[in-house]
């Protein structure tokens, strides 16, 4: 099922020259946007997952990060991240001076500061310091 902000959240990200989506799971409409765009994009699961053929899919955990799979990034986001991931997210943003952009499941708030950005549908959440 297709991201409801999809295009949107696509417009937003695509200013950057390369991303790395956090647990793309099924969801691969914005990786894939973003790579019609001309962006680098590499997806990251913890499951091996299929995507577009112009994203890059790599099999990594947030947690325990592999660092080159972020090291080149301009930016690092996550629909849906749920908030036991906000701050290792932004941790490995942090560390390689990338932007981390992000929404939430429903009602979930996010877990770190942030800047809000409203969408027809769906807020998108910019992260402005990393974790303390």
């Amino acid at each position: 099922m297709p991201h409801t902000d999809s295009a949107a959240i696509a417009d937003r990200l695509a200013r950057f020259d390369r991303v790395v989506e956090v647990g793309v799971g099924r969801r691969p409409d914005v990786a894939g946007a973003l790579a019609d765009r001309g962006v680098t994009v590499t997806a990251t699961d913890i499951t091996p997952r299929e995507g577009p053929e112009n994203v890059e899919f790599v099999l990594d955990d947030i947690t325990d990060p592999t660092p080159e799979v972020y090291a080149d990034a301009d930016a690092i986001y996550a629909l849906d991240l749920p908030p036991e991931l906000h701050r290792p997210t932004a941790g490995v943003a942090r560390e390689h001076d990338a932007v981390f952009v992000f929404t939430t499941l429903g009602g979930d708030p996010p877990a770190i500061p942030v800047e809000r950005e409203t969408l027809p549908t769906e807020t998108l959440y910019w992260a402005r310091e990393g974790p303390s």
